[in-house]
């Protein structure tokens, strides 16, 4: 956990950069389902399936799969994941962050996921949230996480310097990607152990972080309390 309730006290920055599935949205149950079913199907033992969580679907299929079957198997799993959309919540803190910091204009976030187009377009529907400008998903570059390419590509859309952004993730890859891109890194223990999270400060869930503006600048306080 960070050693004081506030590790960027003095500090400022020009956008957040939002991871979405385990930072924002909760939708481990359809995740979990998804890809189980897809498992059965493909003839892969679901164990194999650990240690995945924030790779793009395509980085997955690849690692488990032959080449021949690749493009088939992440069809596949696409339209198993788009089809179903039970469960998914909204994590606390999420609505309170887009809020402050789609208001406005220039906007001052962006969501990148490594989820496809189509998926993302389907879960930030289930869940009707705030949507900022950018949403960068895997369907706009080559390399996903923990390649830094998804971040360097929401930093520049939003036309600010990367090494001026916060990266907000729940998992080692996203995190990894993000240091990558010479981002600052906040992560939240939703779905990964605090242990194996490396990051400037290592939080909950977003309900224990406040985003403000400030002369078109974001500040973040950890810690907080919200009643």
């Amino acid at each position: 956990m960070p050693p004081s309730p506030n590790p960027f006290e003095g500090r400022d920055f020009a956008a957040v950069l939002f991871d979405m599935d385990g930072t924002l949205i909760n939708s481990i149950p359809v995740v979990i389902r998804s890809w189980v079913q897809w498992a059965g199907e493909m003839g892969v033992d679901p164990r194999r399936l650990a240690g995945f969580h924030g790779v793009p679907a395509r980085g997955v299929v690849e690692a488990l799969l032959p080449a021949e079957m690749v493009d088939d198997a992440v069809a596949r799993i696409e339209q198993i994941e788009v089809g179903d959309t039970a469960g998914i919540t909204v994590l606390p803190g999420t609505l309170d962050a887009l809020e402050v910091l789609t208001a406005g204009d220039p906007q001052h976030c962006a969501i990148v996921t490594s989820c496809t187009e189509p998926l993302a377009a389907v879960r930030i529907g289930a869940t009707r949230l705030p949507v900022p400008a950018v949403v960068v998903t895997a369907s706009d570059v080559d390399r996903g996480k923990p390649h830094p390419d998804p971040y360097l590509l929401g930093a520049r859309r939003l036309g600010v310097d990367p090494a001026d952004c916060l990266v907000v993730e729940d998992a080692p890859g996203g995190l990894e990607a993000g240091r990558a891109a010479g981002c600052a890194t906040l992560a939240v223990t939703t779905t990964t152990d605090p242990a194996d999270l490396l990051a400037d400060a290592v939080v909950t869930d977003l309900g224990e972080v406040r985003f403000a503006l400030d002369g078109g600048r974001v500040r973040v306080t950890t810690g907080v309390t919200r009643p």
